[in-house]
């Protein structure tokens, strides 16, 4: 599978990071946005360039001559996790101005999955608008809400169970929750 992650300036970068570390057997495309740099530098342990060694491809968020920024290139997928409010709201209204709102907009365009993960509370009347409208367009938003019931006991376990509701939606078989059983 071809997947696009687009890790935007929100909180939540380890979301993304352990997004792509599941990603290993895929290949994926990695863009990731001038604030996300500063918030990974600030939330995690991880370096840039350790992330960026871990994909097959990495972007600039302004290069938007990219192959990828083509709706003929065949990627299967976008993920944007986390997804701030302003590059949610870009999607939505049609807005294309850097890598990671131009790869969205092809995967709606071309019927592609598209997985926003919106890194926001609580959300506004608009954030909401938006949302249903994405929603609308057949994007699949999945906002990072622990499952309680799964007796999370790190921040770790939370990570985990977000992205493995990511991995199912894109049809990814993995062991990093075990689903509720009564």
């Amino acid at each position: 599978m071809k997947i696009v992650v687009g890790i935007t300036g929100a909180s939540g970068a380890a979301l993304g990071i352990k997004l792509v570390e599941e990603l290993h057997a895929h290949t994926v495309y990695l863009i990731i946005s001038p604030t996300a740099k500063k918030i990974i530098e600030s939330e995690t342990n991880y370096t840039i360039e350790n992330i960026i060694h871990s994909v097959d491809y990495y972007y600039d968020n302004s290069e938007m001559d990219a192959d990828i920024a083509s709706g003929t290139q065949k990627f299967d997928a976008v993920v944007v996790i986390p997804c701030s409010t302003n590059t949610l709201a870009k999607i939505a209204n049609g807005i294309a101005d850097n890598l990671i709102t131009r790869v969205a907009s092809i995967a709606l365009k071309e019927k592609r999955k598209l997985v926003i993960v919106p890194r926001e509370t609580p959300f506004s009347t608009v954030t909401l608008r938006n949302m249903y409208e994405l929603s609308m367009m057949g994007a699949h938003i999945l906002p990072p809400v622990p499952a309680f019931y799964l007796k999370p006991k790190s921040i770790e376990d939370v990570i985990d169970y977000i992205v493995g509701k990511t991995l199912d939606y894109l049809g990814i078989e993995h062991t990093l929750y075990t689903p509720y059983r009564r």
